[in-house]
């Protein structure tokens, strides 16, 4: 059973901005006809579409012992005690706190997140943030795993 499973959907104002680039694109096409017009609507929209749910398809799981987030796969004992941060904390750790070396699955539409030192010795990553909409249930699920 998974304790912890999340997908961080792009904002619905992000599925208007993919039509208003079908819309964009059908304006560009007008002078060309009705077909290439409504070609345009349809195709744009539909390239801005699939651009949007690639983004927003992340997910971030704790299963098997291990969290999974996004194509990282870490097992739950090479993770220290994670911190939940509220808006303004994971603000200043995904701008000027932040560090080259650490792995971070952000988005900028989650205000919240989460983030676990890395304790394992061989690895050069200092830490792994991850933007969650639920912080605690994240820490709490990781808790789980290890106790």
């Amino acid at each position: 059973m998974q304790p912890y499973e999340e997908r961080l959907t792009a904002p619905r104002s992000w599925w208007f901005i993919a039509l208003l680039v079908g819309v964009a694109l059908a304006l560009i096409l007008l002078p060309l006809g009705t077909v290439p017009m409504l070609a345009g609507l349809v195709g744009g929209a539909a390239l801005a579409a699939v651009a949007v749910s690639s983004y927003g398809s992340v997910r971030i799981r704790v299963v098997g012992g291990a969290l999974v987030a996004g194509d990282a796969r870490i097992p739950v004992e090479a993770l220290g005690t994670p911190e939940v941060l509220g808006a303004e904390e994971a603000r200043a750790w995904r701008t000027y706190k932040a560090d080259t070396r650490a792995f971070m699955l952000l988005r900028g539409y989650v205000p919240t997140a989460v983030r676990i030192e890395v304790t394992d010795p061989g690895d050069p990553t200092p830490y792994v943030y991850l933007s969650t909409r639920t912080p605690e249930k994240l820490a709490a699920a990781l808790q789980a795993v290890r106790a």
